[in-house]
C-alpha cells in the first residue's frame, strides 16, 4: 500500500515539475516577442466593415500559426469610422496619437482615405488601404500610402473594349458627385475617345440624393437619344439608382447598363437589389478560385457566423480577400524590419498650432516599415502580391452579365495585351482597329432581350429631330424653301431634301424629324453655311440637311455622313466652235514638228534614191536641174503613190518599201484626222485653266457667300477681279458679256452646282477640272452622333440600288442634245511622238543603204583613189571619183540590152562620159607612136570609152580618146 502511495506521489511530482518547466519556457518566449500596434479603420456599423475586420484577424492568426518563430506580433487596434470622412480622420488621429500605431489598415472608402493619408504622411505612419480605389489618391504622392485595391483607372480599358465590341458611339457616365466618382471620369473619357466613342452628357448624382431626385435625373436621361450608361458609384447608392431605373422603365429593351468594379466586386453582397439589375454588364476583378481560397471561405463563414450570429447573408468579396492579404503583408513587413524600437519622437511644434494635429509625433521606424512593405512579395489568396510604386499590379478583369440571382462571366480583359477575350486560354481578341468583334459569350440584355441594343433611340416622349436647312437665292434645285403666308406653313423640297428622305426610308427604324429653315422671320437667310453648321455645335439644331460642303474647319464642330454628290471645285467657261472659223484647218491634223519632220524626210529620201539610181537608171540622169526636180518629184509623188520613175537597184527598192509604208501610215492618219476636223463639231473652251485667267487678268465669278472666294484669293486673284453671283441667270449674263465688257471670263464653284448650270446651258458652256479638291456634300450631325454611321450606310445603299441616280435625274435635268464636255482640253493634232518610230526606221534603213552603196562604189574604184605609182593629188582623185559617179555604169545589167541592140556607140553617147580603168591599158595613150598602134592595142578589148573612164590625167585629151574609140570601131567594121 505504501509503495503504491509512493508511486502516486512521484507521478504527481513529475507532472508538477513538467508544468513548471513548460511555464518557464513559455515565459521566456513571451519575454522575447515584440508587440507592434497596428490600427484598423473600418465602418464597423456595417456588415462589410465587420467582414473586413474578421478577414484581417483571421489573416494574422493564420500568419503566426505558420510563422511561430517570428519575434514580432501585430496587435490590432480597431476603430470605427462610422461611415463618415470626419469619423475616419478622428479614428486615425486617435490611433496615431494615443495608441501610437505603427501602421493603419484602411479606411474603407476613397473619401475617407484622402484625409487619413495626409495624417499618415505627417506622422510617417504607413496607410494600407485594401478597398479605396479612387484614381485621385495617386495624386497625393505620399510615400506612406499603399493602395492594395485595383485603381479605378485600370478598368477603363476593359469598359472601352466592351463599348468598341458592340460599336456604340455615344456613352453617358452616371457617377457619384464626390472625389471617388470624379476620379475615374478623365481616364474613362480618354479611353472612350480611343475607340471613337463620345460622351455627350455627364450625369452626377449626390450621395445623399433621394429617390425623387434620382428619378428626375433619370427622366432627363430618357429624353436623350443615348441609351448606353456607365455607372460608377458605391454599392448602396447604386442599389437606389437601379431600383428607380427599373421603376420608370429604364431597365427595358434597348437600354445598356455597364457598371465599374466598385459595384461589380460587391454584386454577390447586393442581395435582392439584383432583381433590379437584370441584364446589366459589370466589370469585376478576377480572382482565381483556388483550393486555398475555397478553404479560407469555408473557415471564414464558420468563424464570422460564430462571432456575429445576428448578421446573415454576408458574403465575402474581393476586398475581403485584399484585407486578408494586406494583414499578411504588414505582418511580414514588420517582422522584416527587425526588433528595433518602434517608438515615436516629438516634432518641432513651433511650426504648428497647438492642436492635436500640430502635436502629432513622428514614427521613428515608419520609413523602415514602408520600405519593407514595398519589397514584400508573396502568393496571397487574391493572387500575386507585388507592389509597383506602392500600388498593386494590374490584374485580369471579368465581364459579367447579371441574370437571375447571380452574375455569369461572358468574357475577360487581360492586362498582358489590353484586349477582351472570351476565355483566358484563347487568343481571340478585339483590337483597336476592329469595328465589331464577336468575342464575348451570349448576353441577356435588359428586358430579357438577346439582340444587341443599337445604343440609342429617338425618345418617344421627346421632341423630333430639329433639322436645319439653308435658305438660298439661287440653285434652288438643291434646297427650295417656300413659305405660305396665308397658312403660315413652310414647304421644303429639292434634290438634297429628297436624298435625305430616301436615306431615312432606308434606316431600319423610324426617325421622326422636323425641317427648320435657317432664316429670319421675314424669310431671308440668317447666315452663311458656316453659321448654319455652327448651330449644331450650339445645340440649336440636331442636324443640318442640305448642300453643305464637307470642309476641314467645319469638322471641328460637327461630324458629316458620307457625301452623296461629286467632290471638287470646277471652272465653267464659254465654248466656241473652231470648225468653221479657221481658214488653215487643213494644217491642223498634224503638229508643226510633224510637218517639218515629214518635209525633211521627203527631201532626204529623194536624195537617197537619186544617189542609189543615178549611175544605173536613165530616169535619174540628165541636166542637174532635171535631176533635182526628178528626185523631189519622185519623193513627193509617193504621197499619192503616182511616181512615174522606175527604181531598179535593190538598195533603192529596199528604201522605197519602208518609205512607202511610212507614207501610207502618215497619209491615212492625216486623212482621218482632217475628216474629223471638217465633219465633227469642234467645241473649244475659251479658257483652259486658272493660269490663263491670272495671266490675262480676267474677271472671275464665284457664288455669293461661298468658301470658293478664299480659294481664289489664295490662288493669287485680286479682290477687284472677283465678282459674286447668286442666280444662274446672272452667271449666264455675265459670261456672255465677257471680262472686257464688265462681265466675267469664267465662274468657279463646286461640281454639283456647275453640273446643274451646264445642264441648263449645255450648248454654251463647259466644265474644266476639278481645279480644287473637296470632300463633297453631306449631312451634318453633332460630334459623336450615332446617326452618322447609320446615315452613311443608308447613303451607300441608296447609291447601290440606283435610287440616288433617279433622284439626280429628277432635279438636275440635262438636255438630250447636250454632250459631256467636262475635262481638260488639248489639241487634236497628231504629233511627232506618235510617228517617231516610223521615221526612225525609215532614216536608219536609208542611211544603211547609203553606207552599203558608198562602200561598194569605193571598193570598185579604189584604183582611182589609190593608183599605183601615181603622184596625183588627193583632191584630184576625189574629183575623179565624182566624175566616175556622174557617168553611166554601162556594165550594169540595166544597159546591156541597149548595147546588144546598137553595134556602135555614137559620139553623142560618149560626150561627157568617163572611161573605166583597165590594167591592160597603157598608162597613157601618148605612149602609142601612131594611130594604128593605138587602134591595134585596143583591138578585141572593151575600150576605155566603153567602160566610161576618160580623164585628162589618163588621156591627153577627151578628143584623143574619142578618136581611138572611133578607129577601133572602124577597124572592126572593116
Amino acid at each position: 500500500m505504501s509503495s503504491m502511495e509512493n508511486q502516486k506521489r512521484r507521478s504527481i511530482l513529475l507532472v508538477f515539475v513538467s508544468w513548471i518547466l513548460m511555464a518557464g519556457v513559455q515565459a521566456a518566449e513571451n519575454t522575447t516577442r515584440i508587440p507592434v500596434n497596428v490600427g484598423v479603420i473600418a465602418d464597423l456599423d456595417e456588415p462589410a466593415g465587420k467582414m473586413y475586420l474578421s478577414c484581417i484577424e483571421m489573416a494574422l492568426s493564420d500568419f503566426y500559426a505558420s510563422h511561430a518563430q517570428y519575434k514580432t506580433r501585430v496587435v490590432l487596434n480597431a476603430s470605427n469610422s462610422h461611415e463618415d470622412v470626419v469619423g475616419a480622420a478622428d479614428a486615425a488621429l486617435d490611433l496615431i496619437k494615443n495608441v501610437e500605431v505603427k501602421a493603419i489598415l484602411g479606411p474603407m472608402t476613397s473619401m475617407q482615405a484622402t484625409f487619413v493619408v495626409n495624417l499618415g504622411e505627417k506622422a510617417h505612419v504607413p496607410i494600407i488601404s485594401f478597398s479605396a480605389t479612387s484614381s485621385s489618391l495617386t495624386s497625393l504622392q505620399s510615400s506612406y500610402f499603399f493602395q492594395l485595391a485595383q485603381n479605378d483607372s485600370s478598368q477603363v480599358k476593359a469598359i472601352s473594349g466592351v463599348i468598341q465590341n458592340f460599336g456604340w458611339r455615344r456613352v453617358v457616365p452616371i457617377y457619384v458627385d464626390n472625389l471617388y466618382g470624379e476620379g475615374i471620369i478623365p481616364f474613362l473619357i480618354d479611353a472612350l475617345l480611343e475607340v471613337n466613342a463620345h460622351v455627350p452628357y455627364r450625369s452626377l448624382i449626390s450621395q445623399s440624393s433621394t429617390d425623387d431626385e434620382i428619378k428626375i435625373e433619370l427622366y432627363k436621361l430618357m429624353t436623350m437619344q443615348t441609351r448606353v450608361f456607365v455607372v460608377h458609384m458605391m454599392p448602396k447608392l447604386a442599389s437606389k439608382l437601379f431600383s428607380n431605373a427599373k421603376e420608370i422603365g429604364m431597365m427595358n429593351k434597348g437600354f445598356v447598363w455597364i457598371t465599374t468594379n466598385g459595384i461589380g466586386d460587391h454584386l454577390r453582397a447586393m442581395g435582392s437589389v439584383l432583381n433590379s439589375m437584370q441584364g446589366v454588364l459589370s466589370v469585376e476583378t478576377n480572382v482565381l478560385d483556388t483550393s486555398k481560397l475555397r478553404e479560407f471561405r469555408s473557415r471564414w463563414k464558420r468563424q464570422f457566423q460564430k462571432d456575429n450570429p445576428e448578421i446573415i447573408d454576408v458574403k465575402l468579396d474581393v476586398f475581403g480577400y485584399r484585407a486578408y492579404d494586406a494583414a499578411f503583408a504588414i505582418a511580414m513587413a514588420i517582422e522584416n524590419v527587425g526588433n528595433a524600437s518602434f517608438g515615436f519622437e516629438n516634432r518641432n511644434v513651433s511650426a504648428f498650432n497647438s492642436t492635436d494635429i500640430g502635436t502629432l509625433k513622428i514614427s521613428q521606424y515608419g520609413s523602415n516599415i514602408s520600405n519593407a512593405l514595398s519589397l514584400t512579395s508573396f502568393r496571397g489568396i487574391a493572387g500575386d502580391f507585388n507592389l509597383v510604386d506602392r500600388q498593386l499590379q494590374l490584374s485580369t478583369f471579368k465581364i459579367v452579365n447579371v441574370n437571375g440571382y447571380g452574375a455569369r462571366v461572358v468574357g475577360y480583359w487581360t492586362p498582358e495585351n489590353g484586349r477582351l477575350v472570351k476565355n483566358l486560354n484563347t487568343t481571340s481578341s478585339c483590337n483597336v482597329s476592329a469595328v465589331k468583334c464577336d468575342i464575348l459569350g451570349p448576353i441577356i440584355w435588359p428586358g430579357e432581350s438577346s439582340s444587341v441594343p443599337k445604343g440609342w433611340e429617338i425618345p418617344e416622349n421627346g421632341t423630333k429631330l430639329r433639322i436645319g436647312v439653308p435658305v438660298k437665292d439661287g440653285f434652288k434645285e438643291f434646297v427650295k424653301v417656300t413659305t405660305d403666308l396665308s397658312t403660315n406653313t413652310t414647304d421644303v423640297n429639292g434634290f438634297s431634301i429628297d436624298v435625305f428622305k430616301a436615306v431615312v426610308d432606308k434606316l431600319p427604324y423610324a426617325l421622326p424629324y422636323e425641317l427648320i429653315p435657317f432664316a429670319y422671320p421675314n424669310g431671308t437667310s440668317a447666315g452663311t453655311y458656316n453659321d448654319l453648321i455652327y448651330q449644331i455645335y450650339l445645340g440649336k439644331f440636331d442636324a443640318v440637311v442640305g448642300d453643305a460642303t464637307i470642309r476641314a474647319n467645319r469638322t471641328l464642330y460637327v461630324d458629316f455622313a458620307m457625301p452623296y454628290t461629286e467632290s471638287g471645285v470646277v471652272l465653267v467657261v464659254p465654248i466656241i466652235d473652231s470648225r468653221i472659223k479657221n481658214a488653215w484647218v487643213f494644217l491642223q491634223p498634224l503638229t508643226w514638228d510633224l510637218w517639218m519632220t515629214t518635209l525633211c524626210f521627203f527631201i532626204f529620201i529623194g536624195f537617197v534614191i537619186w544617189v542609189l539610181e543615178h549611175r544605173i537608171n536613165d530616169d535619174f540622169r540628165g541636166p542637174p536641174s532635171y535631176q533635182v526636180g526628178t528626185s523631189f518629184w519622185f519623193s513627193f509623188s509617193t504621197m499619192v503613190f503616182s511616181q512615174r520613175e522606175r527604181v531598179v537597184s535593190n538598195l533603192g527598192r529596199f528604201v522605197m518599201i519602208i518609205w512607202v509604208f511610212v507614207v501610207l501610215i502618215v497619209t491615212q492618219s492625216y486623212t482621218a484626222n482632217l475628216a474629223s476636223l471638217l465633219t465633227v463639231q469642234q467645241l473649244r473652251p475659251t479658257i483652259n485653266d486658272l493660269d490663263d485667267l491670272l495671266r490675262n487678268g480676267e474677271n472671275v465669278g464665284y457664288m455669293r457667300g461661298a468658301y470658293v472666294y478664299d480659294l481664289l484669293i489664295q490662288s493669287g486673284f485680286q479682290d477687284s477681279k472677283l465678282k459674286p453671283y447668286g442666280y444662274m441667270e446672272e452667271i449666264d449674263e455675265a459670261l456672255l458679256k465677257g471680262s472686257t465688257k464688265g462681265g466675267i471670263a469664267a465662274i468657279v464653284h463646286e461640281t454639283p452646282y456647275m453640273r446643274l448650270f451646264v445642264a441648263k446651258y449645255c450648248s454654251k458652256y463647259t466644265m474644266i477640272g476639278p481645279i480644287f479638291k473637296t470632300d463633297g456634300v453631306g449631312f451634318a450631325f453633332p460630334k459623336g452622333s450615332p446617326l452618322v454611321s447609320d446615315i452613311t450606310q443608308a447613303v451607300l445603299n441608296l447609291t447601290d440600288d440606283g435610287m440616288l441616280t433617279k433622284i439626280e435625274d429628277k432635279w438636275i435635268k440635262k438636255d438630250s442634245n447636250c454632250k459631256d464636255s467636262t475635262g481638260k482640253y488639248s489639241s487634236s493634232a497628231l504629233s511627232l511622238e506618235s510617228f517617231w518610230g516610223l521615221f526612225l526606221i525609215a532614216g536608219t534603213s536609208s542611211i544603211f543603204a547609203l553606207i552599203i552603196f558608198i562602200t561598194s562604189f569605193l571598193h570598185e574604184h579604189k584604183h582611182v583613189l589609190m593608183p599605183p605609182d601615181s603622184d596625183t593629188s588627193v583632191w584630184k582623185r576625189i574629183r575623179a571619183m565624182f566624175e566616175i559617179f556622174n557617168q553611166k555604169k554601162v556594165s550594169s545589167h540595166t544597159f546591156k540590152s541597149s548595147r546588144h541592140s546598137d553595134s556602135s556607140v555614137g559620139a553623142h553617147d560618149l560626150e561627157g562620159k568617163s572611161l573605166p580603168p583597165n590594167n591592160n591599158w597603157p598608162e597613157s595613150p601618148q605612149s602609142y607612136t601612131n594611130h594604128t598602134e593605138a587602134t591595134s592595142a585596143f583591138s578585141g578589148q572593151e575600150t576605155p570609152i566603153s567602160h566610161g573612164l576618160a580623164s585628162p590625167e589618163i588621156f591627153p585629151s577627151y578628143e584623143h580618146a574619142i578618136t581611138i574609140q572611133e578607129t577601133h570601131e572602124t577597124s572592126k567594121t572593116t
